[in-house]
């Protein structure tokens, strides 16, 4: 469901261009937000476009520009992310995350505290990343989901991501919290499945929430149907801009 916040909303122009922070909901996609905001316009047309997009089991900050502004998008999705999550440990999926059934199952009796906050050092810094199978990174011209999807295999190649900061803020296995800091363009699915890969076990994600995108909080955020509701008024009023 739709967090409800109690900001008030300032007096928007979204012709010009607005930056919108949105808390995207679970199982949204980040084209279904810019879908229900763009319609919500309607008839009057109003470019609408997001900065990063959010997996549909993520929540959290998803950064909307609309009008003029949705030129800076680049800038705006070049920002380092902040995300906070939960893995599981001892099993893995193909899809590294809850979209896709377990697939495999790890003993986890001998992995202890100390070695989990070890192996989190492997994982800062400069690192070539695979992204998932499962992922919207496109292969000739084709989203790779679809392609797995169909069970076809296909080579990845990895990409360069940076990441500052790889936390364990909460260890009950086999749910492990975490924090993480990193560059646009990081898969934190493939760093959970990399993470269990480098305990000689198995780790996918099963719940994930960007907190922060450059200097945005997404305690900052509105929810999609207040901001929804909000635009639907305006026009009601004849105040839309």
């Amino acid at each position: 469901m739709d967090e409800i916040t109690t900001k008030e909303f300032p007096e928007f122009n979204f012709a010009d261009g607005e930056m919108l922070l949105i808390n995207k909901p679970y199982k949204w996609t980040s084209f279904d937000v810019v879908g229900k905001i763009r319609n919500s316009f309607k008839p009057i047309k109003v470019k609408v476009g997001h900065a990063g997009t959010l997996d549909p089991l993520a929540t959290g900050l998803l950064i909307i520009c609309t009008g003029k502004l949705t030129k800076k998008i680049d800038e705006f999705q070049a920002q380092e992310k902040e995300y906070t999550g939960t893995m599981t440990l001892g099993a893995s999926t193909p899809s590294y995350d809850m979209e896709t059934e377990v697939n495999e199952t790890f003993d986890i009796s001998q992995i202890t505290t100390e070695q989990l906050h070890e192996k989190t050092r492997m994982f800062t810094g400069e690192l070539d990343q695979y992204p998932p199978a499962h992922s919207a990174v496109k292969v000739d011209g084709e989203r790779l989901y679809m392609k797995a999807r169909r069970g076809e295999d296909v080579e990845l190649k990895t990409r360069k991501v940076s990441i500052s900061v790889f936390e364990l803020t909460r260890i009950e296995l086999p749910e492990i919290d975490f924090r993480v800091v990193c560059s646009k363009g990081t898969y934190i699915r493939s760093l959970v499945y990399d993470f269990g890969k480098s305990l000689n076990n198995g780790a996918y994600l099963s719940s994930l929430r960007r907190t922060k995108s450059g200097d945005y909080h997404v305690a900052d955020a509105f929810g999609v149907m207040e901001l929804v509701n909000h635009i639907k008024a305006l026009k009601e009023q004849d105040k839309l801009k």
